[in-house]
């Protein structure tokens, strides 16, 4: 499926960026998780890393935000400051030709007062990891009174650093209505549980990996005392066959 097949969907500025990115077909996690995303769905969708999340919940995101808004209206939670940046990245790509639309990341290890200035500039998308969104919130730096789509994105690792507490924290600051999306690449029972407190009535999506890690990798154990490790990662791009390409 083409993304022109969603003109009749969604802005033509949203098409033209993705064409200007040099995308062409979606990805089946963006085939079956964007009609529903438009249709006001709340969703939870099993899919791994690399399968193209962000354009699934980006683009609906996008098109739902009022270019001449000031505030909130789109939340997303990530749990590390890379993917909370790369999102950020990624979604700015997907504004490129709506310049009203503002997007901004918070996460930790960045001077908070940078970021309180950005929250000046009143983004209609937050990006954010939950501690530092939680030192916002209480710092009322942040409001998100109006948030009418709010996103986990990877929810299982969120669950594994411990983060499940904020989370829990700031969708109870939330508006009742609002949508509600989860993504995550596994679903332990932990993730279900979470799923039905926060969700309701969710269509299901589940994306199966293209090849599991056993296809793709091959797995060696080499045995060598810690103060020669540093020698052996050398030793083995040199020596590897086929050759070490990156």
């Amino acid at each position: 499926m083409n993304f022109t097949e969603l003109s009749s969907s969604v802005r033509p500025e949203i098409i033209r960026a993705t064409q200007a990115m040099g995308y062409t077909e979606m990805t089946e996690i963006q085939q079956k998780a964007i009609p529903l995303m438009l249709a006001g769905h709340d969703m939870i969708a099993k899919a791994p890393t690399g399968s193209g999340k962000t354009f699934a919940f980006g683009i609906p995101m996008v098109e739902h935000t009022d270019p001449e808004g000031t505030d909130v209206t789109g939340l997303v939670l990530a749990p590390t400051r890379e993917l909370a940046m790369q999102i950020q990245d990624e979604l700015r790509q997907l504004c490129a030709y709506l310049p009203g639309i503002r997007v901004a990341c918070l996460y930790g290890g960045q001077p908070i007062d940078r970021q309180i200035n950005v929250l000046k500039k009143r983004p209609q998308i937050v990006v954010a990891t939950p501690g530092r969104l939680m030192d916002h919130m209480k710092r009322r730096t942040v409001r998100l009174q109006k948030v009418e789509t709010v996103v986990l994105d990877e929810a299982d690792r969120m669950l594994d650093m411990g983060f499940v507490h904020d989370v829990k924290k700031v969708i109870a600051k939330l508006p009742a209505q609002r949508q509600n999306l989860m993504f995550s690449a596994t679903m332990p029972k932990e993730i279900e549980q979470l799923a039905a407190g926060i969700l309701h009535d969710p269509a299901f999506v589940k994306v199966d990996p293209v090849s599991s890690t056993v296809d793709r990798i091959d797995q060696s154990l080499y045995f060598v005392e810690k103060g020669n490790k540093k020698f052996l990662l050398p030793w083995l791009i040199q020596n590897l066959k086929p050759p070490v390409q990156n």
